[in-house]
């Protein structure tokens, strides 16, 4: 997360709204965010049902954490980009300024 924070008006220049979303609960998202130093872009709970949009874009791993998973979706609501690392690697945001520049 603190990556995109530093690369936010890069993504603003893309026309992009950047949202994190996690599994966990909402005052435990927003005691991480605060940790932080806060985030410029809404950090979202997917907590309950548990990881039920995980699940819809097959992210929530079996023990109910997710993988790191990064899409791109256009304002039709068409996925455009879909990139799914395990949750211990960062992908780079090169790679998603480059899908955004091909939209």
């Amino acid at each position: 997360m603190p990556s995109y924070e530093e690369d936010h008006s890069e993504f603003e220049r893309y026309d992009t709204q950047v949202l994190g979303i996690s599994v966990d609960n909402v005052p435990t998202n927003k005691a991480w965010a605060e940790s932080l130093g806060g985030l410029s872009y809404p950090l979202l709970s997917d907590f309950w049902p548990h990881g039920f949009v995980a699940l819809k874009y097959n992210s929530l791993r079996t023990e109910g954490i997710t993988e790191r998973s990064l899409f791109i979706i256009d304002k039709q609501g068409i996925v455009r980009y879909i990139d799914i690392h395990p949750i211990t690697e960062q992908p780079k945001n090169s790679e998603l300024i480059a899908a955004l520049k091909k939209l």
